[in-house]
């Protein structure tokens, strides 16, 4: 009795034999390898631009690497150690703080504004969607150079307006100045980001019933009460991705930066990026500089991380 029941199958609660979980070979062989094959290249493509380059700049925080010797050792938490006690590091990260929160800001503010008016646009709006996007259109290097002609003091279009206009007593090089610096490189740079917001909350706005500024309107619920209430209501979600990427992608910025400026005058618009180019190129401490993007990279994973509670807190309120 004993040997027939050790042979006979386990049975399940409806009486039939227990389902046997299939081995690891018999899942290996059921995998799509067309599939496969297709999605090959593109896993490859990331292991090799992301995930090596983010592994290797790790690894090289934790050494002395330099690039004019070809050794290094390893002194594990040296340059972060270093970096954390450094005033020049610090003076970096606020202007970085500042310049991606100021930039942010004036793009969605001017994105928003052009979003809005479009809107009640009734004719040509596709003419004009295509005259406002053409500052995204462009690279950013055809950007800075264009902005250092228009900008510059000897042959410049705006310095000698201003001149002729009686605004100056002579030519300003508004890129060289401590004084205007700052706030020449955000204009130029809330102008190329805003069209990108501005598409964006259009389509968003497009999607919004009439029927709820009817009824809001039928309610006595005045202009501003119907933009709180209804229109970023339906659209905060667009908005809260845009700043989230837009974040990302400023933060990071270092070619438009770097070409208006070179992080001067001074150190006026060192950012970290310019920073750890800088100290890797520069300096030629290529260790120190991947510890800066290290550090880069842990901030902004704390901050997508906040920025995407904030937003999965605001969609589940919606449903």
């Amino acid at each position: 009795m004993t040997a027939l029941a050790e042979q006979r199958p386990a049975l399940a609660p409806s009486g039939g034999p227990a389902p046997t979980r299939p081995s690891v070979w018999a899942r290996l062989t059921r995998i799509d390898k067309v599939g496969v094959a297709f999605v090959l290249p593109s896993a490859v493509a990331v292991l090799g631009l992301l995930i090596y380059p983010v592994l290797s700049s790790v690894y090289y925080s934790l050494t002395d690497q330099n690039l004019l010797r070809p050794s290094h050792d390893l002194v594990w938490l040296e340059n972060f150690r270093q970096l954390v006690t450094s005033d020049a590091f610090w003076n970096a990260f606020a202007t970085s703080i500042r310049w991606t929160a100021a930039s942010i800001v004036g793009q969605l503010a001017v994105g928003m504004v052009l979003a809005l008016c479009l809107d009640k646009v009734r004719r040509l709006q596709g003419l004009y969607r295509v005259l406002l996007i053409v500052p995204w259109a462009f690279p950013p290097i055809v950007i800075a150079f264009g902005w250092k002609w228009i900008l510059n003091d000897v042959y410049g279009v705006l310095p000698n307006l201003l001149t002729r206009l009686g605004l100056t007593d002579s030519n300003v090089s508004l890129l060289a100045n401590p004084t205007t610096v700052f706030w020449t490189v955000l204009a130029i740079n809330v102008w190329f980001g805003a069209p990108l917001f501005m598409v964006n909350i259009l389509s968003a706005l497009k999607t919004i019933p009439r029927e709820q500024y009817e009824a809001a309107t039928m309610d006595g619920a005045n202009a501003w009460q119907q933009f709180s209430f209804i229109t970023l209501r339906n659209i905060r979600n667009v908005i809260g991705l845009l700043v989230i990427l837009r974040t990302i992608w400023v933060f990071n910025n270092f070619d438009l930066l770097f070409l208006l400026t070179g992080g001067g005058p001074g150190e006026m618009t060192t950012t970290l990026p310019i920073f750890a180019y800088r100290t890797g190129w520069g300096l030629h401490q290529l260790g120190m500089a991947s510890a800066v993007t290290v550090l880069l990279l842990v901030f902004l994973l704390v901050a997508s991380r906040v920025a995407f509670a904030v937003l999965s807190r605001w969609e589940k309120e919606d449903r």
